[in-house]
């Protein structure tokens, strides 16, 4: 009873701001987090997302789409293996035919992981062709691997040689073409899948989000005098990777001036007492999906500066601005040209993008604040997207910045925040 009343004033302590504590796991904040998500609400999602991508197939009139990017071999497939690893040691790819037929082509010895998936019609040995297995016979090898990539797109094709591809080293390029089948870019096709998600999909991406709210809890905990940069971010690493989550895309977390300029990469800075702290998840979380979450505050959890204070509740105003703006139908030039405007001493230091998609990863679309048109892309919100709307505000040459970021579900009446960690309150 005593380590409990310990534990308790200890956190009252350091959670300058209450509402924070409750986001750590209720059963204990040294236990993990346990998925409520049903097993039939992930098949929905699998069975979702594998027509998602052979409906894009079909629209561009192509037999099948060869996937070797990990994102999305787990999108059509909900096949994990070796995800990091894959992006630079390509081992691991798949066909997904018109027909709605899958090949898993699994790492030599790993075919085990995809027995049991419903996506998954037919597993094969996987005969990858890059530089570190290959070496000098590099050319042989893809001529080999286009060969059977080749067969099988014949007995299935009826003839239609096209054949859609993501991510392909240039050999296998070339080796499929030699074969006589006709490459047509296939990223487009999966991007344009994963744009509209469905409800099941969007109850796993919130369990992603509990889980980041509750490693950002940690960070939070942890966000005193004498820790170093990396120290606090480790906290969002633990609980990700001990609830069943995947990794972190990025290193983003900084304190005091090495917030500014931003995407400065975490380190081993020591925070010191009323530094500004300021942070983006970019979390793949469990089930593959991403929380992308930023959030800011001060070390040692004291009153900002006037200054602080300043550049925060900027912030808060662009991005409550920009999320408010959001509703089905709108045109994102429409959107564009209504964003917060930027005060000119802030215009430097503008985050690239107003807002972007995001599911599995970060998304098609990115769309552009006013101040840069250039960028626009075309389209509109439509409902089942899922955004995070971006902030960053610091002013060139300033001592630090302030980062925030949401993540919205666009719905028939306008938006609905999936994230719910407080804003600081001062």
């Amino acid at each position: 009873m005593r380590n409990v009343e310990l534990k308790e004033k200890v956190v009252s302590r350091v959670f300058k701001d209450a509402r924070k504590a409750a986001y750590l796991n209720p059963e204990g904040a040294d236990k993990p987090l346990r998925s409520p998500v049903p097993l039939d609400t992930l098949k929905a999602a699998r069975a979702y997302r594998k027509q998602r991508l052979v409906d894009q197939v079909i629209k561009h009139d192509c037999v099948a789409i060869l996937l070797f990017d990990p994102v999305n071999i787990r999108y059509a497939l909900d096949v994990s293996n070796m995800q990091l690893w894959a992006t630079h040691n390509p081992f691991h790819y798949a066909l997904v035919f018109a027909d709605g037929h899958a090949i898993d082509f699994e790492y030599p010895g790993a075919e085990h992981l995809a027995k049991g998936l419903d996506t998954v019609d037919e597993i094969r040995s996987a005969n990858p062709f890059f530089y570190m297995y290959s070496g000098p016979y590099l050319e042989e090898r893809a001529e080999q691997w286009a060969a059977e990539i080749a067969l099988a797109v014949c007995e299935r094709g009826g003839g239609n040689l096209r054949l859609g591809t993501d991510k392909l080293e240039l050999p296998g390029a070339d080796a499929l073409r030699r074969q006589g089948l006709t490459l047509v870019e296939g990223q487009q096709m999966t991007e344009q899948a994963r744009l509209i998600k469905s409800l099941d999909e969007i109850e796993l991406m919130r369990w992603t989000i509990r889980v980041c709210e509750a490693g950002m809890a940690r960070m939070y905990e942890h966000s005193l005098p004498g820790k170093t940069e990396q120290e606090i971010w480790a906290e969002l690493h633990f609980e990700n990777i001990r609830s069943g989550g995947e990794w972190l895309e990025t290193r983003l977390l900084t304190i005091g001036e090495r917030t500014n300029p931003w995407f400065q990469e975490c380190s081993d800075h020591v925070g010191k007492l009323g530094e500004m702290l300021a942070f983006d998840t970019d979390m793949i979380g469990p089930y593959g999906y991403c929380a992308d979450l930023s959030r800011s505050w001060t070390i040692g959890h004291t009153r900002m500066t006037d200054e602080q204070s300043t550049l925060y509740s900027t912030a808060l105003e662009q991005l409550l601005h920009n999320t408010n703006l959001i509703r089905p139908g709108m045109e994102f030039r429409e959107y564009m040209e209504k964003t917060w405007p930027i005060p000119e001493r802030f215009m430097a230091n503008r985050y690239s993008c107003a807002l972007h998609g995001v599911g599995m990863a970060d998304e098609y679309p990115g769309v552009p604040y006013a101040n840069d048109p250039a960028d626009l892309l075309p389209g509109q919100f439509e409902e089942g997207m899922v955004f995070c709307v971006e902030s960053l505000i610091g002013e060139q040459g300033g001592r630090e910045c302030v980062k925030l970021e949401t993540q919205v579900l666009v719905t028939a009446n306008g938006v609905e925040r999936l994230d719910s960690f407080p804003w600081e309150v001062q």
